[in-house]
C-alpha cells in the first residue's frame, strides 16, 4: 500500500473516531450524566424544585462550594490536595474582621489585609510541600490543626468570645457587602452575587487550563512532576501557585461569609474541605492528578446543590444527605472510571 494511501486511511480514521474520542475524554462527561440525572430525579419528586425561587436557592448552595471547588480542582489536576481550605475560609473572614474592628478603620483595608494573608498561607502550603518533600496530605493536615488553633485562639484573646464583634456600622461595610453578599434581582427573583464570583472563576481556571503555557503545567506537573521538571516545567512555582490559588478562593467566600452576616464564629468551616475535594472528584478530577477540569467541579458542585436542597424540597430527613452524597461520590467515581477507559479505548 502506497504511502498516500496509508495518510488518506489514517485520516479517515481520524475523521471517524475524533468526535467520540473528544466526547469521551472530557474529563466532565460523567459529572454532566450525573447532574441530568439528578436534576430529572428531584424534578419528579420534589414539586417546587423547578420554580425559579428554588434554583436560585440551589444555585446560591452551589455557589458557596463552588467557589472553592474550582481552585481545589486545579489543584488536584496538579496533583496535590488542601485539607486546610475549610478553615482557611473562616480564618480569612476572622481577619478582615478582626483588623477592621480593632484598627478601627475602613472594612476595605481589613478586606484587603485578608487577601494578603490567604494568599501567604498557600504560599506556605505550597513552600513547604515544594521544599520538604513531604505530602501534600502532611502539610495541609499541619496547616489545618494551626488555622484551626490560631482562629480559636486569637478570637478569643482579641474579642473574649468565639465570635467576632459587629463590623455593620463601620465605614466601606455597606460597598463591601454589596461587591461579596449582595443579592440581584432577575424576573423577580433574587440571585446571589456568589453566583456571578463562581462563574467568573469557572471561567478564567477554564481558560488558564486551556488556552495557557500554565495550563500546560498544571497538567504535566499532575501527570509526572519528575518528567515535567526534566522537560523545563517550573513545578516549584506551579505548585505555589496553585495552592495561592485556593487562598484567593478562600478569600472570596471569607469575605462572603463575614458580610453575610457580620460576625464569624471561629469554629466554622471544619470539615467544608472535604465537601471541596468531593465536588472536584464528582467533578472528574482523579486522586491521581494530571486529568479534570474547572467546568467539571462546577458540575459537582451544581450535584451537591441540587442534592442539598432537593431533599428540602421533597421534604425527606436531611439525616440522609450525607449517605446521597457519598454514593454519588462513589457512582461519580466509577463513571469517571469507565469514561477514561472508553476514551482509551478508541485511541
Amino acid at each position: 500500500m502506497s504511502a498516500g494511501t496509508d495518510a488518506a486511511t489514517a485520516d479517515e480514521r481520524i475523521l471517524q473516531t475524533s468526535p467520540l474520542r473528544k466526547l469521551l475524554g472530557r474529563p466532565e462527561l460523567g459529572s454532566v450524566v450525573g447532574a441530568i440525572a439528578v436534576f430529572v430525579f428531584f424534578a419528579f419528586f420534589a414539586d417546587s424544585f423547578l420554580q425559579a425561587a428554588s434554583l436560585s436557592t440551589v444555585l446560591y448552595a452551589a455557589s458557596t462550594i463552588g467557589i472553592m471547588a474550582v481552585p481545589v480542582a486545579l489543584l488536584m489536576i496538579g496533583g496535590e490536595f488542601d485539607l486546610s481550605a475549610g478553615v482557611m475560609v473562616t480564618s480569612s473572614a476572622l481577619v478582615s474582621s478582626m483588623f477592621s474592628y480593632q484598627m478601627t478603620a475602613n472594612v476595605w483595608v481589613g478586606v484587603g489585609v485578608s487577601l494578603l494573608v490567604t494568599l501567604a498561607i498557600g504560599a506556605f502550603n505550597g513552600f513547604m510541600l515544594t521544599r520538604t518533600k513531604l505530602p501534600s496530605f502532611i502539610i495541609t493536615l499541619g496547616t489545618f490543626l494551626m488555622l484551626t488553633g490560631l482562629n480559636l485562639g486569637f478570637t478569643k484573646l482579641i474579642d473574649g468570645t468565639v465570635s467576632t464583634k459587629s463590623i455593620a456600622d463601620m465605614e466601606g461595610f455597606p460597598s463591601a457587602r454589596d461587591v461579596f453578599a449582595s443579592t440581584i434581582t432577575i424576573g423577580g427573583v433574587g440571585f446571589k452575587v456568589t453566583i456571578l464570583w463562581w462563574l467568573a472563576l469557572v471561567a478564567v481556571a477554564s481558560w488558564i487550563l486551556l488556552r495557557t503555557r500554565a495550563g500546560n503545567w498544571i497538567f504535566a506537573v499532575g501527570g509526572n512532576k519528575d518528567a515535567a521538571r526534566a522537560v523545563g516545567v517550573p513545578v516549584t512555582r506551579t505548585k505555589i501557585g496553585l495552592y495561592m490559588g485556593v487562598g484567593f478562593g478562600a478569600w472570596i467566600s471569607g469575605q462572603h461569609l463575614l458580610f453575610s452576616y457580620d460576625v464569624v464564629q471561629s469554629g466554622e468551616g471544619v470539615g467544608n474541605e472535604l465537601i471541596y475535594i468531593i465536588a472536584a472528584v464528582i467533578g472528574g478530577c482523579l486522586i491521581t492528578g494530571g486529568y479534570g477540569s474547572a467546568v467539571g467541579s462546577a458540575v459537582g458542585a451544581f450535584i451537591f446543590g441540587m442534592t442539598s436542597k432537593g431533599i428540602v424540597f421533597a421534604e425527606w430527613n436531611p439525616d440522609w444527605f450525607k449517605f446521597f452524597l457519598g454514593a454519588m461520590l462513589l457512582l461519580a467515581t466509577l463513571l469517571n472510571a469507565w469514561v477514561r477507559k472508553r476514551a482509551e479505548a478508541t485511541k
